[in-house]
């Protein structure tokens, strides 16, 4: 089916940041309800798809083709299906929380917004397009907006934060584009199109596409040992990208693995996955055990972040229709999850000027709606049920556990399973260290969230609840995204 419907929800928030280039002399005001508008009609146009989407057959839907690049076979060519899709939503759906959870920011609004809403672009781009040039081209477009985000208006060490993510990101789009070139050459006859890809079989041309595209979507994840820019962009970079950052920006690696890695290369795939199941269980521990020592609020989340995204890979590699649907549900779960979590850091920061858990304390008088909503986050973080975390965490369990592709499999299950156990130290720790305990008199007469803000937060809290309560929303049309993936 051709539909218009993709290509106005990916370059929708495009236009809306030449419209705010192009405002003359506008007030920040201005700045920010254009913004808010184009990601909303984003977000609402992103829904229609979803509700429009037809459960009873699998394959990719809502498609555009257009000639683009006839001497290699590359066409402009959209199209999401179950895998995508959720992604899709996730993506606008946080766009607009971002603008509003930026609210506040008056300084060069109009250069910030149009980077966001380009940003968001860039990233709908990735999980819409089904052309591998296309696909490059948008994942590098998200390379220069973060960039100017972190290194403008971030705090810290922001020029250091912004250089490190970017000489990550390009030696991983480096090793990307390698990989898509040998694609390209690997099968006849030579085509772009990633609907037609799939090559059965192990041998060393496919071992080393295989890898060159694994290591630019483990960079992206991130996977230990190649997550180090993640804490340090977050903590230097302002709320709303750390909310993107979080939200949606580190699934672009998991959603990479599955279209490209295991959907392309399956054999491969099922040939290394024990390895990467052992990556991932390194990643769920150390990103846990390492979170336990941080003091630093927003980089306490980034490493918990680390932890997480490890489910998200032992999901994938275990190789099952059930992992990999816990999988996609995770990066979805813990996109709303992390990215309130972080909403609700800015939020702290902002009344009380301090992310020291050292320093803050008693603040759950002065700010009662924050710390219950905070406190929502970090019980849906560490999979309590009812919340999203736990029916994504459950579910990408059950199906790594139940797995007959990989040898000891349940043994690596159960070690993942400990970082739960971790994860929940840890949160109830940095809750009790940030906002129990004795009033602390330099925090008297903070604010509570105005009206804005618990708009914006609630929105966050109504999602978890909507997936924690009915994830079958989401896993219905996920499964058909998943299960034409694995040939076996």
């Amino acid at each position: 089916m051709d539909s218009w419907y993709l290509t106005i929800i990916v370059f929708l928030p495009a236009l809306g940041a030449l419209m705010v280039a192009l405002l003359p002399k506008p007030s920040p005001r201005q700045v920010k309800l254009t913004s808010a508008g184009f990601t909303l009609v984003a977000f609402v146009l992103s829904v229609v798809v979803f509700a429009l989407y037809d459960r009873n057959a699998s394959g990719i839907q809502f498609e555009q083709v257009a000639p683009w690049i006839p001497a290699i076979d590359s066409s402009y060519h959209l199209g999401v299906d179950g895998l995508s899709l959720p992604l899709v939503v996730l993506t606008t759906f946080l766009g607009i929380l971002a603008v509003l959870v930026s609210w506040k920011i008056d300084l060069r609004a109009r250069e910030y917004f149009a980077w966001l809403l380009v940003l968001e672009t860039g990233i709908l781009g990735v999980f819409t397009a089904l052309d591998m040039v296309l696909f490059f081209l948008f994942w590098e477009v998200e390379l220069i907006p973060m960039y100017m985000l972190i290194s403008i208006w971030g705090t810290g060490r922001k020029e250091y934060s912004a250089i490190k993510f970017v000489i990550y990101t390009l030696i991983g789009s480096a090793l990307m584009l390698a990989g898509i070139l040998l694609l390209y050459f690997a099968r006849e006859p030579h085509s772009m199109d990633m609907a037609l890809l799939q090559l059965r079989g192990v041998t060393p041309l496919f071992t080393a596409i295989f890898f060159l595209l694994l290591v630019a979507f483990a960079i992206k994840l991130p996977v230990v040992p190649l997550h180090t820019w993640l804490p340090d962009a977050h903590t230097d970079a302002p709320t709303a990208v750390s909310v993107i950052l979080a939200g949606i920006l580190l699934k672009m690696g998991g959603y990479g693995m599955i279209r490209l890695c295991v959907n392309f290369l399956p054999d491969v795939a099922r040939e290394f996955a024990l390895i990467l199941v052992i990556f991932a269980v390194i990643s769920v521990l150390y990103g846990a055990a390492v979170t336990l020592r941080q003091r630093d609020f927003k980089r306490l989340i980034a490493y918990s972040s680390v932890s997480h995204m490890g489910y998200v890979l032992l999901g994938i590699f275990a190789l099952s229709t059930l992992s990999l649907t816990g999988a996609s549900l995770q990066m979805f779960s813990h996109g709303v999850v992390t990215g309130l979590l972080f909403a609700m850091v800015g939020l702290v920061y902002d009344k009380t000027h301090e992310r020291n858990l050292d320093v803050l304390g008693g603040l759950s008088r002065q700010m009662p709606v924050i710390v219950v909503v905070f406190s929502v986050a970090g019980l849906a973080s560490l999979g309590l049920p009812g919340t999203s975390g736990f029916a994504a965490e459950f579910i990408t369990f059950l199906g790594s556990f139940t797995s007959t592709q990989v040898s000891y499999i349940q043994v690596y299950t159960v070690l993942g399973v400990v970082g739960i156990v971790i994860t929940a130290g840890y949160i109830l720790w940095m809750l009790q260290k940030a906002f129990y305990g004795p009033p602390l008199e330099r925090f008297d007469g903070v604010e509570d969230a105005d009206r804005l803000e618990m708009a914006t937060i609630f929105s966050f809290v109504a999602a978890i609840m909507l997936i924690g309560i009915y994830p079958a929303v989401l896993t219905d049309v996920i499964k058909l995204g998943v299960a034409p993936i694995l040939p076996w």
